[in-house]
């Protein structure tokens, strides 16, 4: 099963719930957590976790061959992130700024361009505990686009020697958010009661509902604002998205984050027996 845990705003504690949820749950099954914040990931620091392995991701870019090359300036127009200049006889390219596209290298009318590639980033494998593996992309810096890694990465879902795949995305609404949530079959979403989790839930759940994907609720920080629990869920009966679960504000889970522990909870393990349930 492939569960992405999700959430319009950043700090709502996505990657808690994700964490702790791989975490039970790999006490009876083997689980994979995809950490797909590649601009800012997190799992690894959150979890005991040990370095196995890790892996450049290649990019495409273009090579070119001035011998053929006759300063047309195709390459250049329809180049979108302007990463290719021509001026007069000469030709600039600017590597930081090529997303890999490949447009200039088929507009090309004297096929001058071949292909190249460039490290844009890594795939790093870390293990928890026999049954619990992280998969982490980390995006190069400097590097403007990161939805390559991301695409790396969930191709990991379709492993098939897991019980459970868990992706915890970036936050937001963005391309990379919905990339990551696609392969799953259900996603959780993580919010808190204040009026930005109510606002950015409900961005989140429009997103899902276009999708197409089942959607769950976990209420983070649960007990911090008596208001704004009540606006969460009269928002969940209106779209009938049912409420997984409700994590207390408890100190005893943020003595845990400091001190790179994982959290132990009765709500979050309410929420792993419910899915272990699902797939027997």
């Amino acid at each position: 099963m492939i569960i992405s845990v999700t959430g319009g705003k950043g700090g709502t504690g996505k990657s808690t719930i994700a964490t702790s949820l791989a975490y039970y749950l790999s006490q009876n099954n083997k689980v994979l957590l995809i950490d797909a914040d590649v601009e800012c990931p997190n799992d690894n620091l959150i979890l005991p976790a040990e370095l196995k392995e890790r892996r450049n991701v290649e990019q495409f870019i273009p090579k070119f061959d001035m011998d053929k090359c006759n300063y047309c300036g195709e390459c250049s127009r329809n180049c979108k992130e302007h990463a290719i200049i021509i001026a007069r006889d000469r030709l600039l390219f600017f590597p930081e700024q090529c997303t890999g596209c490949k447009v200039c290298m088929i507009v090309c009318p004297k096929k001058a361009i071949s292909k190249d590639s460039k490290t844009i980033g890594e795939i790093i494998t870390y293990y928890v505990n026999k049954n619990l593996t992280i998969k982490t992309g980390v995006l190069k810096p400097g590097v403007e686009e990161s939805s390559p890694i991301v695409s790396e990465l969930i191709k990991e879902a379709d492993n098939n020697n897991y019980d459970f795949t868990i992706i915890d995305t970036a936050a937001g609404t963005h391309c990379n958010v919905i990339k990551a949530i696609l392969p799953s079959d259900e996603a959780i979403l993580v919010t808190e009661p204040t009026p930005l989790g109510l606002n950015d839930l409900k961005l989140i759940a429009g997103v899902i509902k276009e999708i197409k994907k089942k959607a769950k609720v976990v209420i983070n920080k649960f007990g911090l604002s008596k208001e704004y629990e009540n606006k969460i869920e009269e928002f969940c009966r209106k779209e009938g998205i049912e409420i997984l679960g409700r994590v207390n504000y408890d100190e005893r889970i943020r003595n845990s984050y400091i001190n790179k522990e994982p959290i132990i909870d009765q709500s979050i393990n309410k929420i792993g027996d419910y899915y272990e349930r699902r797939t027997y």
